[in-house]
């Protein structure tokens, strides 16, 4: 954090807590000028449990029932005000506004299902079982099928055309089989793949699709936009799903931890819990009002964060929020007293890394930048969660990048740029951490790191005692009305500075 002796210098008095609650807006609430709808997602477990995420509505689960057969997928009804879930066995569950028009949960498949999709007007669905076959209900057409055919690897999933007309049907190695008006744009099938297809979608024109396969590794076809995979990542959990924006300007997808990751324009809300009942198994794009799920701390929370500089200083007060520094520099100068630190925050753990500019010539997953520093960040989040868990700490709490003091970093904004992103990447893709975030000052954070918005929780060090009140999280409006580029992900804790610690309330 900023450090202890320069804030003392900046504010001497510490505002009561009264006066800080009273200044608390929730994080569920969208940011000032953000839409009040936006794309969001549905994950889904294999025992039918619904995550819902960025205010997506929850219509119901199967998550307290008995299944003959677990679930292995869904799909969400066109105006994303109900989904369907499917099992094995071809069993439907409509929730919402998600009509049933029939299942084959009675019959005896000669494969297991493995996924569906809706008509456009929701007045039915496709079934599509590991060896192609087809199941059509309602309004839902057959327009052909492998049923019958010898294949290579089995089917994994469909999707169907724009205008409901045809559906594609991909394999576990990427083959493609189109039927009715679907358009063959390509496929993998006479390539060697480092890991199974597990899935497709496709553009909303109809010109073009992408599969993703089980290491994020995404295959583009036609018109489909390509905006980043996790193909070189090294992963804990398999990637099992994805789910494209409306307007296909991003994905998400979801390992079977129901980590999810984002690419292009698709927001990041949240991740499931890190205590799963069953493993995840399919995720649906949906509409929500864009609030965060997994925020570290409940509304009005207040605490602390220490640092070296705390070493036997600790706070005495009450607290729930205890964020505790790991190291003091990229991949070096780590805490000495991490692990008596950790013990003091208690239940209210939070980590941080504070990060400063370094290059490495070592490559690192994702990276591509000359210069080396993605590299370099990368290493130092790999180092600091190695650091944690050697200190005995939970690494599985939320996690923040420090980012400050101009002084420390690269004169060229995209390197340090790359620099954050390789650290993002390092300990939410690498080592699996649902939530990490940025700490910053909204008055230096562009200074860095030029037009660079990372779509992650944000920490806001906002010492200067605005017109709205000192350090209140009503403020971050008033930087983003200065033209601040800050993290675009929810404001999910404000730092203030008092006559001696560093304190912090949540949002």
């Amino acid at each position: 954090m900023i450090r202890r002796l320069v804030f003392a210098t900046l504010v001497a008095v510490l505002p009561s807590l009264a006066a800080v609650c009273a200044a608390v807006v929730t994080s569920s609430a969208p940011p000032a000028g953000a839409a009040t709808s936006v794309p969001a997602y549905w994950l889904v477990a294999s025992d039918g449990g619904i995550f819902s995420f960025g205010g997506a509505p929850f219509f119901g689960s199967t998550g307290g029932m008995v299944l003959n057969k677990p679930v292995v997928g869904m799909t969400g009804t066109a105006d994303k005000n109900g989904y369907w879930l499917v099992a094995s066995d071809g069993g439907i569950f409509s929730y919402g506004d998600a009509a049933f028009h029939g299942s084959t949960g009675s019959l005896v498949l000669n494969k297991p299902v493995v996924g569906m999709a809706s008509t456009p007007d929701g007045g039915g669905y496709w079934l599509v079982a590991s060896d192609g076959g087809i199941f059509s209900f309602g309004d839902a057409g057959f327009y052909g099928s492998t049923g019958s055919m010898r294949l290579n690897q089995p089917v994994v999933g469909m999707a169907p055309t724009a205008d409901g007309h045809g559906y594609w049907l991909v394999a576990s190695d990427g083959g493609i089989f189109s039927f009715g008006d679907a358009v063959f744009h390509g496929s993998t099938g006479s390539l060697v793949l480092n890991k199974p297809v597990v899935g497709m979608i496709t553009a909303t024109d109809g010109g073009g699709y992408f599969m993703v396969a089980s290491d994020g590794g995404i295959f583009s076809f036609g018109t489909m936009p390509f905006y980043g995979s996790l193909g070189g990542f090294p992963l804990k959990h398999p990637v099992i799903a994805a789910a494209a924006t409306p307007t296909d300007d991003g994905y998400w997808f979801t390992d079977t931890a129901g980590l999810v990751s984002n690419f292009g324009n698709a927001k990041y809300y949240g991740s499931a819990p890190p205590m799963l009942f069953r493993p995840i198994v399919g995720m649906a794009v949906a509409t929500g009002d864009g609030s965060f799920v997994g925020a570290p701390y409940p509304s009005g929370a207040y605490g602390y964060d220490i640092s070296k500089y705390q070493c036997n200083n600790f706070p005495t007060g009450a607290h729930a929020i205890g964020i505790v520094e790991v190291d003091g520099s990229s991949s070096g100068d780590t805490n000495p007293c991490l692990a008596q630190e950790v013990g003091w925050a208690g239940g209210g753990l939070n980590l941080y890394s504070f990060l400063t500019y370094a290059t490495s010539a070592t490559a690192a997953p994702g990276c591509i930048d000359p210069a080396g520093a993605c590299n370099a960040g990368y290493w130092a989040g790999i180092h600091a969660f190695q650091a944690a868990q050697s200190a005995g700490a939970n690494t599985s709490v939320s996690w923040w990048l420090d980012v400050e003091t101009s002084g420390n970093w690269s004169g060229d904004p995209s390197e340090n740029a790359a620099l954050v992103q390789g650290a993002l990447n390092a300990l939410h893709e690498t080592e699996g951490i649902a939530n990490v975030g940025i700490y910053a000052s909204p008055g230096n954070w562009n200074d860095i790191v030029g037009n660079y918005q990372p779509n992650v929780p944000y920490w806001m060090a906002d010492w200067l005692s605005p017109p709205s009140g000192p350090g209140s999280c009503a403020d971050i409006s008033r930087w983003q009305s200065m033209g601040k580029l800050l993290p675009s992900g929810p404001l999910e804790v404000v730092q203030y500075a008092s006559a001696q610690y560093d304190e912090d309330y949540a949002c």
